[in-house]
């Protein structure tokens, strides 16, 4: 690859983006602004405005969404009649969670064992780095041959949809030819992979109501109504014996017909405890890519420490659901809400409340941008075949875009491979994909203007 002139100027850029990736890494850009500062977001902001600006975008602006954060976009003209490239990312992290957990500080960017450790290194600040990276090296051999866009989110994590609303309201913002989504990641390290599906989401938050106080366990426990005690119930209904997701009326046996994920990897990279079972029936694929799969995020409860002997009269949980192509997210939320509401026991009060929902997403592989890809990564990965896989998680936005520009073509692509660790402690990011997948974005952008004009 270093043969390339593009592959080697992104080579030398490389110390530049690791300074660039740690100031980025440092905001402390969770988009939940009662646990973290507003601040800390709109600096991130900022910084992604002033980069864009360096680079020579015009109409750089932070947008404010509807759901109260800023997105920041830019445009960069190419020549004329040149097609245009959408270029995405998101700088909203999820929170540090334990932050004693962490080997080293979650917003300083530090480098351990070959990789560069610290929350939104991979998912999904180092995604912005690389598109700039691509830019970069293609004005330094040739130009860019494209017009390009670029949207930046401020609350991807958060699901609460302000990006996508804003939008369908602003349909011209973000029209493109091709989007690419940099927000994804490969297989595995080396392996170059685009994601053809993505599952949907919706998230409620549940409260179960059974007494006007807490009452004392010895005095009235055995015949009171525990509220915590519905709760574990009313969770417990949502999976069979085997951990599979049994919500009434909604399907749960879809088979995943693309790459393949060998158990014994999975249990790897998910880093599951010896001698502990995985979850669910079918392949691993069938499970985390093409079936839904329900999550317990949160409960509101009495903490181990400090607790008292009562009966508790109110109970509450965060439950996000996973809805694969195919499976209509508003429709799954009102599945939930119904199987929720009609296993809570004893009569006992319930409110389901929604907090954020995205509809799951497949790709047209057969589309001609993805040969421009397939060609590009072999050039940045050599000797390696381009790989279509599932993701697990959700990206609201491809449907909103796929739905505002249904001719446009539509490639996800990131950093988050199962070493990164993304949301959880000690996530990270390995430099050399980073590199890698700089250069085949770059490529990518030259092999897509050459087959548009040819």
């Amino acid at each position: 690859m270093s043969s390339n002139p593009v592959a080697a100027t992104v080579a030398s850029l490389m110390p530049r983006a690791r300074e660039e990736l740690a100031e980025l890494v440092a905001f402390k850009s969770v988009a939940d602004f009662d646990q973290f500062p507003r601040s800390e977001s709109e600096g991130a902001a900022r910084w992604i405005a002033d980069a864009l600006t360096a680079e020579g975008f015009e109409d750089v602006a932070l947008v404010d969404t509807p759901d109260g954060t800023q997105s920041v976009y830019g445009f960069l003209p190419g020549p004329e009649g040149a097609k245009t490239v959408l270029l995405y990312a998101h700088y909203d992290v999820q929170p540090p969670l334990d932050e004693a957990g962490w080997a080293t500080p979650p917003f300083e960017l530090t480098e351990r064992d070959g990789r560069w450790y610290g929350r939104g290194a991979a998912d999904c600040k180092g995604g912005l780095i690389m598109h700039l990276l691509a830019l970069r090296a293609l004005k330094a051999n040739g130009g860019i041959p494209v017009n390009v866009k670029v949207i930046a989110e401020g609350s991807e994590e958060q699901g609460t949809g302000g990006l996508e609303r804003y939008a369908e309201q602003h349909p011209e913002l973000l029209a493109a030819d091709t989007i690419v989504i940099g927000d994804t990641g490969n297989f595995r390290v080396g392996l170059p992979t685009v994601t053809s599906t993505l599952r949907g989401m919706t998230m409620v938050r549940v409260r179960i109501d059974t007494l006007e106080g807490n009452l004392h366990s010895g005095q009235f426990g055995g015949a009171a109504p525990d509220a915590l005690a519905a709760l574990i119930r009313v969770l417990d209904s949502l999976r069979a014996e085997d951990g599979s997701t049994t919500i009434d009326g909604l399907t749960g046996d879809a088979a995943w017909d693309g790459l393949s994920y060998d158990e014994e990897q999975f249990r790897k990279d998910a880093k599951v405890l010896d001698g502990v079972g995985l979850i669910g029936s079918g392949t691993v694929a069938d499970r985390i890519w093409a079936r839904p799969a329900v999550t317990v995020l949160g409960i509101d409860c009495p903490p181990v420490i400090g607790a008292t002997p009562s009966v508790q009269a109110s109970a509450r949980a965060l439950i996000s659901l996973r809805v694969p192509p195919g499976v209509d997210a508003a429709e799954a939320t009102k599945l939930l809400q119904a199987h929720v509401e009609g296993h809570t026991p004893w009569g006992a009060r319930v409110s389901v409340e929604q907090i954020g929902q995205g509809q799951a997403f497949r790709a047209d592989t057969t589309s001609p941008a993805y040969q421009a890809m397939a060609d590009a990564m072999a050039v940045a990965y050599p000797g390696e075949e381009l790989q279509y896989a599932g993701q697990g998680g959700s990206i609201p936005l491809c449907n909103t875009l796929a739905a505002l520009y249904p001719r446009a073509e539509i490639l996800l692509i990131g950093l988050s491979e199962p070493e990164a660790q993304i949301h959880a402690v000690n996530e990270s990011v390995s430099p050399e994909e980073l590199e890698r997948l700089s250069v085949a974005e770059a490529l990518f952008l030259r092999n897509y203007a050459a087959n548009a004009s040819s």
